[in-house]
């Protein structure tokens, strides 16, 4: 187990190295020049020049990228004499248009986009997971057909279409709920869950659709395996047999599925907290591609890139509690 761990995180570095290394190539040295983006179109060449240099921005291109990776671990200074300034570690820079620290913009909006890709994750398991394990067990049985049909009519509903409907039916025309907003929990329970409940159902609509299909059609396949034939035979109960034998190896491609869609949610919902108007990260990344704010796109990026990479080897952990012919060694 130690060394494979130990693999594993060797290569997750490496991969977000990677990750690190193209990303910072493409937004500040194949994107217009970050200097005439702060400065603005009347600024002096002069006035130019002296933001490059206060970014660093005149270095070679190794250079500023060593930099960068500094200040992940241990921040970074930009300027010098009276115009330092000092960026602490973990620095991802500083947005163009706000001049806020990227790092706290990230922390300030981190919750909201947790708080939406946890209760939408809830949803479409229970949901999804459910329903196709009962379509399995009812094969070719109207409940089957009908929960599929709407499985198949769920998946094809776009989210900005869903999230539109919604705010007009539920907010505008019933009035049952409030519209969506970035309401803390402290706030009152039922408020917290009236504001969130909508972006967790659009969210979990299209991933619970896909998810029962592909549960079915997992435990389809396992019912099949002569190891339950074999579990039958010995007499089990049935729901006995569906649980200890069936549904745990049908789980594992479903444990790899959920792994990275509930990682890239944490990196941000992006339409859906832009349609709802939810200020987390994916609304946050939005904004900064409307404005071309290079430091705020490319730290949105490394962020999902890490909850990819780092659910990817959670994943493979938890194959070993759900099936037993995976060993890690």
């Amino acid at each position: 187990m130690a060394r494979y761990l130990a693999g594993r995180i060797a290569g997750l570095v490496l991969i977000l190295f990677m990750v690190c290394l193209f990303t910072y190539l493409i937004f500040f040295k194949l994107s217009p020049d970050p200097a005439v983006m702060i400065c603005g179109k009347t600024c002096t060449p002069e006035r130019i020049l002296q933001i490059r240099t206060l970014l660093g921005l005149d270095q070679p291109f190794f250079t500023q990228f060593r930099d960068f990776l500094s200040g992940l671990f241990a921040g970074r200074d930009y300027g010098s004499g009276a115009n330092l300034i000092h960026c602490p570690a973990p620095c991802l820079g500083y947005s163009f248009q706000t001049s806020q620290s990227v790092w706290e913009m990230i922390l300030d909006r981190l919750p909201v986009s947790a708080t939406v890709a946890v209760g939408a994750a809830v949803l479409w398991l229970v949901i999804g997971i459910g329903a196709g394990l009962l379509s399995a067990v009812r094969e070719g049985t109207w409940w089957d057909r009908t929960t599929m049909g709407l499985a198949l009519g769920g998946a094809s509903i776009p989210n900005y279409v869903l999230a539109l409907a919604l705010q007009y039916v539920l907010v505008v025309k019933l009035q049952i709920l409030p519209f969506p907003s970035a309401v803390a929990f402290s706030d009152g329970p039922l408020l917290w869950l009236q504001s969130y409940l909508m972006p967790w159902i659009v969210l979990a609509t299209g991933y619970a659709c896909l998810y029962a299909r592909l549960t079915r059609a997992n435990v389809i396949d396992t019912l099949a395996e002569n190891f339950m034939r074999t579990a039958r035979s010995k007499g089990l109960a049935p729901v006995l047999t569906m649980r200890r034998h069936a549904l745990r190896p049908a789980l594992t491609p479903i444990t790899t599925i959920f792994g990275m869609d509930f990682a890239a949610l944490l990196g941000g919902a992006l339409i859906t907290e832009t349609v709802f108007g939810l200020n987390g990260v994916g609304k946050m990344a939005a904004d900064s591609i409307a404005k071309n704010d290079q430091p705020v796109i490319m730290a949105v990026t490394l962020l999902a890139a890490f909850f990819v990479v780092v659910g990817n080897v959670v994943v493979d952990l938890v194959y070993t509690g759900l099936d037993p012919r995976v060993r890690i060694r």
